[in-house]
């Protein structure tokens, strides 16, 4: 316990300069909740499910009706499960079904070798070079953003919605440069519909019974993504034909994607492959970085301080170079940071023990579920400092290096890391301040802001705020 104390993320309180936020969030309950309770809750919202020793302590064992699960906040032991022993650690039947539901055998879902091929065949097209060189099509989304927000001036707009148009604008302009195979606003309201269904815990996964029977949830979803298999497969037909017409190919991720090689093995991904990850990349590049944005333009719009730091930066750096323009604007990463912590995209982490292992003095056995939490985890009062304010000074200057790589998990870590988070955190950084140099938002009058875990988190009811000019 001393060892993790001393390695508590900070010591200080929040800045003295802003007015410290308790940005909404639901309370701990006193003692875990009873069987029924919980399943009510799971099925309502899982983020209602937790109790106060979640957040105090640092391995808890026990609490969900099926099978042996430890939960674990302690950062050594996240270690062992994700990186040192992270072989011994399988994804459970129960997070790939309700995450992955319709994904195929993308990287969000492959397992042993299949896994590892495609993810050495797609690391390169992620690369910070790579990355880097899609930075001046972000900035275009932002400006085309900012130019359509200027004549609403004064409006009530639904800003989670905005910024889910603006995070398809970056991949049409990025990543699918031929469009989506379908109209963008269909493509939007599409992925409402996949989060907002498998995102509801099914009791049949919920009491671990077999794959076979089929779930409500999935059964509910499948016109949704027979839709997004056509567009894929037009998408991808159209970009073979103008590969087979000798025509110049855009220089998207998509075309590096269907000329990616295994550096190991020379072969390619398979056709079903490419889908599963094409459907991959616009799912979660969509919604975590959408999200992200939502969440931030919330907690600015409550910290005038915050606001003017960012807005005060946005000024002064946003007239050089577009492509590093990202690592020049450290205050609003800090914001963009501070609101990942607060509302983590990957709300847990689980993992099945294949063999008998020992997680910070605990006796792990075979077939054991563990439980990491990022949400959890980022609000831990034994690794952080006032854990339930915003805070952005905490991921500022020397308060970053006292910050435990396993104490912070918005995007994962170890192998199966998000391997998309460096374009999801530069194109944050860049619409963010882009945002807050052109526009002040506030929050409409009455609206309650309350964070809903569906797959990721988003704010329920969407988030309608005012939008104003800055003059």
């Amino acid at each position: 316990m001393a060892a993790v104390l001393a390695s508590r993320s900070e010591s200080r309180r929040p800045d003295s300069n802003s007015r410290s936020y308790r940005p909404p969030a639901p309370a701990p309950h006193a003692e875990r909740l009873g069987l029924l309770r919980l399943i009510l809750e799971l099925k309502r919202n899982p983020l209602q499910c937790w109790a106060r020793e979640h957040f105090e302590e640092l391995v808890v064992t026990g609490g969900l009706p099926v099978g042996h699960v430890v939960f674990i906040s302690h950062p050594a032991a996240i270690h062992r499960v994700l990186l040192e022993n992270s072989a011994n650690y399988r994804k459970d039947n129960f997070q790939r079904r309700v995450l992955s539901a319709g994904l195929g055998e993308g990287l969000l879902s492959a397992e042993g070798h299949q896994w590892r091929a495609q993810r050495r065949t797609v690391a390169p097209l992620f690369a910070r070079r790579t990355v880097a060189q899609t930075a001046p099509a972000m900035m275009d989304a932002a400006k085309a953003l900012v130019e359509r927000w200027r004549q609403l001036d004064g409006t009530t707009l639904d800003v989670a919605a905005e910024m889910a148009r603006l995070t398809l604008d970056v991949l049409e302009r990025t990543i699918f440069s031929d469009g989506f195979g379908c109209n963008a606003e269909q493509a939007r309201l599409a992925m409402v519909t996949y989060f907002n269904t498998v995102g509801q815990i099914d009791l049949l996964d919920l009491f671990g019974m077999p794959n076979w029977i089929p779930r409500i949830n999935h059964l509910r979803v499948l016109p949704t993504l027979r839709f997004f298999d056509r567009s894929i497969e037009d998408l991808i037909a159209a970009r073979h034909r103008r590969l087979a017409e000798g025509k110049e190919s855009p220089k998207d991720i998509l075309t590096l994607l269907l000329a990616a090689l295994d550096p190991d093995t020379g072969e390619r991904m398979t056709e079903a492959e490419v889908k599963s990850n094409i459907l991959t990349f616009i799912m979660a590049g969509h919604e975590t970085t959408s999200n992200l944005l939502s969440w931030s333009l919330f907690l600015l719009s409550q910290s005038d301080d915050w606001r003017q730091r960012v807005k005060a930066e946005a000024e002064r750096e946003i007239n050089g170079s577009v492509t590093d323009l990202a690592e020049h604007l450290p205050e609003t990463r800090a914001v963009i940071d501070e609101a990942a912590r607060l509302y983590p995209p990957i709300a847990a982490i689980s993992r099945v023990a294949i063999n008998a292992d020992e997680l910070a003095g605990h006796v792990i056995s075979k077939g054991t579920m563990v439980v990491i939490s990022p949400y959890v985890l980022h609000r831990h009062r034994l690794l952080w400092s006032n854990p339930d304010l915003f805070d952005p000074s905490r991921f500022l200057d020397e308060n970053r290096s006292l910050i435990n790589r396993y104490s912070y998990l918005p995007f994962g870590a170890g192998p199966r890391t998000c391997i998309g988070s460096p374009f999801a955190l530069q194109e944050a950084t860049i619409v963010l301040a882009t945002i807050v140099k052109n526009f002040s938002l506030q929050l409409t009058r009455g609206h309650t802001v309350w964070p809903l875990l569906r797959v990721t988190l988003r704010p329920a009811g969407g988030l309608p705020m005012v939008i104003r000019c800055n003059r």
